[in-house]
């Protein structure tokens, strides 16, 4: 079991933001926070990446590999990241750095935690945009953010969360900013490195249709608590908890305005 959450409770002013959480994600396997806006999916991922606000206190449990992440020291927390666990965050033009080039970026995680060269890490920075499948891996590395469109971006920022070769990747709402057809191709992209590499995934996101496509189990979330946890397919065809029933509608609202009002 790489990754078990146990009664994981984070407060800011007194307010518990998430309260109680619990969840495994087994080595290689690919597992969903789902839940609405302010429902504590995001704040828990945060959590675990040892990335939560100023402020914030965290309780419970988050053993990594049977060794307790909560409590440890920064420097231990910091050594974890990139190394252990990449993360992928929502918004790809805010998590990127606007002066640096992506392949820089792209590297970084490798060169903290691996000590490259910069001709290595140039390197990597190649072999790993044409991993995310970037178009023209040797010129793009030198390029700017700006320049790139969302959806390589985005491919960028996964590429930078695989450069140190985690066994765990936080993927949150990583496909909310882009449209259908780039969304697809992300998710897709996503699935076939977790399935490659045998890597644990932690993808977060509100959308049920879009769960469906990357995750195996699904854990439901409602006011920082988990309302219901159960096999995709079982939250698709038999939701239990009103939450995630309305997920489900939803979810088929936005498949039937894609499909022009034929479903």
């Amino acid at each position: 079991m790489s990754l078990e959450v146990r009664e994981l409770r984070v407060e800011i002013d007194g307010a518990a933001v998430v309260d109680g959480v619990s969840f495994e994600v087994p080595d290689g396997a690919r597992v969903g926070l789902i839940g609405e806006s302010g429902s504590g999916k995001s704040m828990t991922a945060l959590a675990l990446m040892g990335l939560e606000p100023d402020g914030a206190e965290v309780t419970g449990s988050i053993l990594w590999n049977g060794r307790e992440l909560v409590g440890l020291p920064d420097r231990e927390r910091a050594a974890l990241r990139g190394a252990d666990m990449g993360m992928v965050f929502q918004e790809p033009r805010t998590a990127l750095n606007p002066i640096r080039t992506v392949g820089r970026q792209m590297a970084e995680a490798a060169r903290i935690h691996g000590r490259l060269s910069r001709g290595d890490a140039r390197a990597l920075a190649v072999e790993l945009a044409e991993r995310v499948r970037l178009p023209d891996p040797g010129a793009i590395v030198g390029r700017h953010p700006h320049a790139l469109s969302g959806g390589q971006r985005q491919r960028v920022a996964i590429a930078a969360a695989l450069a140190a070769e985690p066994r765990l990747l936080i993927a949150d709402e990583p496909t909310t900013a882009l449209d259908v057809t780039i969304q697809a191709e992300i998710l897709d992209l996503l699935l076939a490195l977790t399935r490659d590499t045998e890597m644990g995934m932690l993808f977060i996101t509100h959308d049920l249709a879009v769960l469906s496509r990357v995750a195996e189990r699904g854990v439901v979330l409602e006011r920082g608590r988990v309302v219901e946890r159960a096999p995709v397919a079982e939250l698709l065809s038999a939701p239990a908890h009103p939450v995630t029933q309305g997920l489900l509608r939803d979810a088929k609202a936005t498949l039937w305005r894609r499909e022009g009002g034929q479903l």
